[in-house]
């Protein structure tokens, strides 16, 4: 064998290896996650401290946008409940969930980021329009958390956004009304098209 054929071999040795090495890690890494024990951190977007409080979440506005419901003051006597629009997200995971069996998993989140009703007067004719952003609600499905709680539903309402956590509110405060009003599992899926059209057999 010439001097030139055993330098090549030489060089595509480790260069082999390699490949065999990464088509490997391949394999073993598909095994894995088709028999389920690759686990996805990014699945859980609801995060809590020691203490139990909800941290605030993260980049909720690259998560599903689902709707934005408004009950404005000239509709309501000047005075209703939540005067604010409300633009509402569910996390990436428990939306896949959703479309895939219908219901919401264990860990799902739903923010609400409250916008004041700006102009009502617009090129495109009257209406609603919103202004600014005046704050961050949100609401987790958790059956260990929050086993006491009805259908495991917590609602959260954070201080402004410097906020770093908030602390679960009583249940007479949102869910009893989510209770008794929500037509599935607490969520007002009555006002979320985009839920409606996302469930299985839509």
């Amino acid at each position: 064998m010439s001097q030139f054929k055993k330098m090549m071999l030489v060089g595509l040795t480790p260069l082999l290896l390699s490949g065999l090495l990464v088509g490997q890690v391949n394999r073993v890494s598909a095994a894995q996650h088709q028999n389920g024990q690759h686990k996805n951190t990014e699945t859980t977007f609801a995060h809590f401290n020691k203490s139990g409080l909800l941290l605030m979440p993260k980049n909720y506005r690259e998560w599903i946008f689902i709707g934005s419901p408004v009950t404005p003051k000239d509709m309501n006597d000047g005075n209703p409940a939540f005067p604010e629009f409300h633009n509402v997200y569910i996390d990436p995971a428990s939306w896949a969930h959703w479309k895939k069996t219908g219901q919401f998993r264990d860990g799902t989140i739903i923010v609400k980021e409250l916008v004041s009703v700006g102009a009502k007067q617009s090129a495109s004719g009257n209406g609603y329009f919103q202004g600014e952003f005046l704050g961050i609600a949100a609401t987790v499905k958790d059956s260990k958390r929050f086993a006491e709680r009805p259908n495991y539903w917590a609602y959260f309402g954070f201080n402004g956004y410097q906020s770093k956590s908030a602390e679960p509110q009583p249940d007479e405060s949102c869910n009893a009304c989510h209770q008794a009003n929500a037509a599935e599992d607490n969520v007002f899926i009555q006002h979320y098209p985009v839920l409606r059209a996302g469930k299985p057999g839509k």
